[in-house]
């Protein structure tokens, strides 16, 4: 089990969001209030290729962990700089499988549904900030470290301090691609 550390949303299309008490997750749309709530694509780079996609990045998570691991690089990055919805702690979420469920607080379920794909706007908020959420693994693959996103199965009130608990889809997993 891990914990939400801060939830996050904004209105607009900015880079950051800021912190907030509580946030609502309203089933198939997303972060009630937030930029990106709706059943298909919000994000403006996506809306030009095809306004009518799903949306499948209705919740961004972020794990804590990497923001420790920014601060010994040189990085003062908190939670919802970076644009995420949801900060967590002790999930790793870069390691669960397309279709895991995270139960979120007493009600609400996010279903992943892949990686965030680091883009520019990481360098303009924070010059090398791309390539410090980038990594290779032993095989020269690349390693995508900007968190996870997922739909909403389940609605309900997020909080810092809600549990969030884990629950693995049937096998075969498949691992988490960009969405």
């Amino acid at each position: 089990m891990g914990e939400v550390v801060a939830v996050c949303s904004s209105p607009t299309h900015s880079f950051g969001k800021p912190s907030l008490t509580a946030i609502r997750l309203l089933v198939g749309l997303g972060v009630e209030g937030d930029a990106h709530l709706g059943q298909t694509v919000k994000h403006r780079s996506r809306v030009a290729v095809d306004p009518t996609q799903p949306n499948l990045r209705q919740v961004h998570l972020i794990h804590a962990e990497l923001y420790d691991e920014l601060r010994t690089v040189g990085f003062d990055v908190s939670p919802g700089q970076m644009g995420e919805n949801i900060t967590t702690r002790g999930v790793d979420l870069l390691a669960l499988p397309i279709g895991t469920l995270l139960r979120l607080g007493p009600e609400a379920v996010v279903e992943v549904t892949g990686l965030r794909n680091p883009c520019a706007q990481l360098d303009a908020f924070r010059p090398g900030l791309t390539a410090a959420v980038l990594d290779r693994d032993e095989s020269g693959r690349l390693i995508r470290k900007a968190g996870i996103m997922g739909v909403v199965q389940v609605g309900g009130e997020v909080r810092p301090g809600d549990v969030v608990r884990v629950e693995w889809p049937p096998l075969p997993h498949r691992p988490l691609g960009l969405v």
